[in-house]
């Protein structure tokens, strides 16, 4: 089973549910959950003898046992019904004491036990939608935390950034924000400002970690992650290509701390690029020259790249984690519009997966082509965001190279016509198709219940007139979504 996509929310610590006095829940099998750091993303009831094709991982797994015929499990599928939730990595199983059985099963607490799966007792006063509403509030009180936490790391390096020593006062205060160490260092690999503490090993392994940032081979990296013993190490390359780096070091990994991070990018590439590079100059310049009515044939060569990527992101939207994000993928161009951040990076440069944003990747084009690239990006962006997954390259292979884009276009609009005003159908359908028909996993990427699911995909049947139980009519509607823009 492949790891599942993490949640927009942070996960809450099993412990910290079981400290809940108004939920009285009770461990009583597995491993200690505050020694084992069990973390709860999902909360999914279910009553069925094999649960596991409905569970993303990462789930408390609330059932009454009502598949449960023989408490005493003389036939051994507690143990097997145990061992598929593990193999679904789920994080948790809570029993609901009464109706169905006065006590949990002591076959259920054995296997559990055995296959080191926590065990929650849910007593009867406590209702299985009390839980998932008590989850769901630490989560939000757990995400309003990290985005105050960023807001006031990134006022505190905005700050710093203004004093009349900025590049150690923005390396001290990242220091402070992340509980460790933070150093600059030139294109020669030399330690120019540091601040906070590390141990010698860690700022040596540190030093050598920012060499594979520094690099000025086009596919370096923008960013890079290793430990030395317990410490957690990352370096970021400082945008304009000059050779700097940031290196951080940490006891322990936060969430928001690659955000963070990255606002301090931000400000330390501007604060070591005192004087605009010959790149940014002609960048400048192109952009000049287009406002002024020349064509994009005609500033290409000043773009400093044959060919440019378009990248458009959901995630974070504020102005600085945008230009953190520039500064993550490499270097290039953004533009903060709506929901979405849409940016051009040189081909050159590698693009891979960024925390806390969902990435929809182009074909590298020329600056005549860019439009046509632009919406690959914000097809690429959609299938990402209905498949669950952080980042989405476009590609044109099987039914898409053997047809013109305009005539695919134009397919596309004929045949999804009948959903053209509705959103929330167009999203359904795209995301149940790229799920394979799942009810459980459709309802859980889009928000929603999966009776909810289940009517919109009636409707969408209704109005396109087709049965989606053809895999011919599945594979039509899939190829049209895919050129729908």
């Amino acid at each position: 089973m492949t790891d599942p996509a993490a949640p927009p929310t942070p996960p809450v610590p099993l412990a910290a549910l079981l400290a809940r006095e108004d939920l009285g829940l009770r461990q009583i099998a597995g491993p200690d959950s505050g020694a084992a750091g069990t973390a709860v993303q999902w909360v999914h009831t279910s009553e069925m003898t094999d649960p596991y094709p409905y569970l993303l991982g990462g789930e408390l797994l609330l059932t009454a046992g009502v598949h449960i015929t023989d408490p005493a499990d003389p036939d051994g599928s507690l143990d097997a019904y145990v061992s598929r939730i593990v193999a679904a990595r789920g994080a948790a199983l809570g029993f609901g004491v009464a109706p169905v059985h006065d006590t949990v099963p002591r076959a259920l607490v054995e296997a559990c036990d055995r296959h080191g799966l926590p065990l929650v007792e849910v007593p009867p006063r406590t209702t299985f939608s009390g839980v998932a509403r008590a989850v769901w509030r630490l989560m939000a009180e757990a995400r309003h935390a990290e985005l105050r936490r960023v807001t006031e790391a990134q006022q505190g390096l905005a700050t710093a950034a203004a004093r009349p020593d900025p590049v150690p006062a923005v390396l001290r205060q990242l220091a402070a924000r992340l509980g460790g160490a933070a150093a600059l260092y030139g294109p020669d690999g030399a330690e120019l400002q540091a601040a906070g503490q590390a141990r010698d090993a860690a700022r040596e392994a540190l030093r050598e970690l920012t060499a594979v940032v520094r690099r000025a081979a086009p596919a370096a990296p923008a960013s890079a992650a290793d430990t030395a013993g317990a410490t957690h190490l990352a370096a970021y390359a400082l945008g304009g290509g000059r050779g700097f780096a940031l290196g951080v070091a940490t006891d322990h990994r936060e969430p928001g701390d690659h955000t963070i991070a990255g606002a301090a990018v931000v400000l330390l590439s501007l604060l070591t690029g005192e004087h605009q590079g010959a790149s940014e100059a002609a960048r400048t310049s192109a952009l000049v020259r287009l406002l002024l009515g020349a064509s994009p044939q005609d500033v290409g060569p000043l773009l400093g790249s044959a060919l440019w990527t378009v990248v458009h992101a959901r995630g974070e939207h504020t102005p600085l984690a945008a230009s953190a994000l520039a500064a993550a993928l490499g270097g290039g161009l953004a533009d903060p519009r709506d929901d979405v951040v849409r940016l051009l990076v040189p081909a050159d440069r590698e693009i891979t997966p960024t925390d806390g944003w969902t990435l929809g990747v182009s074909t590298p084009a020329p600056p005549g082509e860019l439009a046509a690239a632009d919406a690959q990006a914000a097809r690429a962006l959609r299938r990402a965001e209905a498949t669950r997954v952080p980042l989405v390259r476009h590609h044109e292979n099987g039914l898409a190279a053997l047809v013109a884009p305009a005539e695919a276009d134009a397919h596309a609009r004929v045949l999804l016509a009948p959903l053209a005003d509705n959103e929330a159908l167009t999203a359904t359908l795209r995301t149940w198709l790229s799920l394979h028909g799942s009810w459980d996993r459709s309802a859980v990427a889009l928000g929603v219940h999966r009776n909810t699911v289940r009517q919109r995909i009636a409707r969408c049947e209704a109005l396109l007139g087709a049965d989606l139980n053809d895999p011919d009519v599945r594979m039509e509607l899939w190829f049209a979504l895919s050129r729908d823009h």
